[in-house]
């Protein structure tokens, strides 16, 4: 099963689809590339907006594409992409950020240099029972001046998504396949946000995978992606 870890297809809530229409796009591309699930997750940051606020937009944003996913064939799980902030570990109301309702919970860490706080906060989520998936993680390795705390969070049983686009260039593909090799990355997202700039491109990365780590690798991903959403009870709209 071809999961989608990562996305903005919900219209009119983020920087991604802008409306019904654009979302349509996305879909009939990302179906179109044989994706089965994907994950629907918008920004969320704690310092511009309220979980209530976010929980109530993305309810009405999920209701505008119900019918579109279905007829492309398609399964949405609502989640969130949330920014990592102080105290993230102890926001009472982060749970209702995971994907679909599981644990499972996608964080996008600070593009800086990571210190001993990002690993505590990590620690203590993971410790609350929260299945960390750090987002693109190909985004923030070349920020780490000193790899420490990187390699800290990387030691702890997170999981590591990658964005496809870091396997399409030459700058990028080596260090992130080389991370997928070692299994220090495990999941897969477009973080597609338009059919333009930033399109689904989940089909472009995973060739380049299944080229150069062969399909076996490839069908590890899937079966963990599955595994995750079954087991861990996220609903599929």
């Amino acid at each position: 099963m071809i999961i989608d870890f990562h996305s903005h297809i919900l219209p009119g809530i983020d920087d991604g689809s802008r409306d019904a229409a654009m979302t349509e796009k996305m879909l009939a591309a990302s179906a179109a590339q044989g994706v089965e699930i994907m994950a629907a997750t918008p920004h969320f940051y704690a310092d511009a907006n309220t979980v209530e606020r976010f929980l109530r937009k993305r309810a009405e944003a999920v209701e505008k594409i119900r019918d579109l996913a279905a007829e492309r064939g398609i399964g949405v799980i609502a989640g969130a992409e949330v920014a990592f902030f102080d105290g993230i570990s102890r926001a009472a109301d982060v749970s209702k950020l995971t994907l679909g309702g599981s644990r499972l919970l996608l964080v996008e860490m600070p593009f800086r240099q990571w210190g001993r706080r990002e690993v505590e906060e990590t620690e203590r989520l993971l410790a609350h029972g929260f299945q960390v998936i750090i987002a693109h993680m190909e985004r923030y390795t070349g920020l780490q001046s000193d790899k420490g705390p990187w390699r800290a969070v990387l030691e702890l049983p997170v999981l590591v998504q990658l964005n496809a686009e870091c396997f399409l260039s030459f700058s990028t593909r080596g260090k992130n396949l080389r991370l997928l090799k070692r299994g220090e990355a495990h999941l897969l997202g477009s973080d597609c946000h338009n059919v333009t700039g930033r399109p689904q491109d989940l089909a472009e990365g995973r060739a380049v995978i299944a080229k150069r780590l062969g399909e076996e690798r490839l069908e590890e991903i899937d079966r963990l992606g599955e595994r995750l959403i079954r087991r861990g009870g996220a609903e599929i709209l």
